[in-house]
């Protein structure tokens, strides 16, 4: 093919299809070295045409994960850069399903792809990265055996691994900045403080950590508040981390780690409770009963914190098939404030207190990214490319 006629162009007339635009907003790179789209725009690459294949056996996010986690496609420069680009096109400016190709364009799609080779024997669809999380899958969902099995995948994957994205805190939920130069662990040690004052701890008094990750609310609390700490986690990487940070800090006799499912605790009553990042693993169903089961653990009067990432636009499209449920949270269920909080109150609890840390997620997440590109060989090394 001649650079005029490569595989590039055709992508890009394909890309205008299914964004519905003729001026797509990226530049795009092929496998034979053809590019095309708007040349300072951000780089998106096709390295082989098996990142194509993946996308016509599974449309949407499936298809697309499964060839970025592959290697078969590729963003090169700033990611957020491409996302911001998508997010300007018309089909991407609302937080709805994205629309299907119409059947007149699933033919012009089918044609390019055959124009450009990216169809072939064998007729199957190539294997899942292995990345992905399909054992969960089986099994009644929100079962205690199945979730551990989805928290085993997206938590044990090493702790070296998490330690070169979360930082020195090793806290894996949303910080609380001050400004864009916080920094991350300042950022991540204002959010402990935050929970310990919403829990009004003080010296002597018994807390309950549901999905304790590697201790670091435990940590903070006992050190700083005086308090005995209860940590509980279905990751056994986890626990293992966790036990050596308390040893390591002198504070064996004021924390204790296991693991453990918060249904299976019984040895209550806790002064006060927090869950943090913790509670998206619950589902709808069990919402419910882990209100109920949180409050009989709390004693008279005192407190829970509940902090979870929510979702709130509408209910949430339930797709076992998007990249979210396949590759970073199995079983994972963002719910609504509204649902969340029906719960809590239906379980006899008072809400005291909601805040909104929307805008300091974005600075999170941008930073545990910054972290994994700054430490990317080692990342791959201690875990794999595509987990990374």
């Amino acid at each position: 093919m001649s650079r005029k006629a490569g595989v590039a162009p055709r992508l890009a007339e394909a890309l205008g299809i299914i964004l519905g635009t003729e001026q797509i907003p990226l530049r795009l790179r092929a496998w034979d070295g053809s590019e095309a789209g708007p040349p300072d725009a951000p780089v998106l690459e096709f390295r082989s045409p098996l990142g194509l294949r993946r996308m016509l056996w599974s449309p949407n996010q499936l298809g697309l994960s499964r060839a970025y986690v592959a290697g078969d496609i590729d963003g090169p420069g700033d990611l957020f850069e491409s996302f911001s680009a998508l997010s300007s096109v018309g089909k991407f400016t609302e937080l709805k399903a994205f629309r299907p190709p119409t059947a007149g364009e699933r033919l012009r799609l089918m044609r390019t792809a055959l124009r450009v080779g990216a169809l072939g024997l064998p007729p199957a669809p190539p294997a899942p990265p292995p990345e992905e999380m399909n054992v969960v899958r089986s099994g009644r969902k929100h079962s205690k055996q199945r979730d551990a099995a989805a928290i085993s995948h997206h938590y044990d994957v090493g702790n070296e691994f998490y330690a070169l994205v979360l930082g020195q805190t090793m806290v894996y939920s949303c910080a609380v900045w001050d400004d864009e130069n916080t920094g991350l662990d300042a950022a991540q040690e204002a959010k402990l403080d935050l929970v310990c004052r919403k829990l009004d701890l003080r010296p002597g008094m018994r807390v309950l950590d549901v999905g304790c990750g590697w201790g670091s609310f435990a940590l903070h609390a006992a050190r700083r508040y005086g308090v005995d700490v209860v940590g509980v986690t279905l990751s056994h990487e986890q626990a293992t981390l966790g036990r050596a940070r308390t040893a390591d800090a002198g504070l064996s006799e004021r924390i204790e780690i296991r693991v453990q499912d918060y249904r299976d605790l019984d040895d209550g009553p806790f002064d006060a409770i927090s869950s943090i990042g913790m509670s998206e693993h619950v589902g709808r169903e069990q919402i419910g009963d882990y209100a109920s089961h949180l409050h009989g653990l709390l004693s008279p009067g005192g407190r829970i914190l509940n902090h979870a990432i929510s979702w709130n636009a509408g209910e949430m499209p339930a797709d076992p098939d998007s990249f979210i449920p396949r590759y970073v949270f199995p079983d994972g269920e963002m719910l609504s404030l509204t649902v969340v909080m029906g719960a809590l109150e239906a379980a006899g609890l008072e809400v005291l207190d909601v805040e909104a840390l929307r805008l300091h997620y974005a600075l999170t997440l941008r930073a545990w990214v910054h972290n994994l590109e700054a430490n990317w060989d080692e990342a791959v090394r201690v875990t794999s490319e595509g987990r990374a």
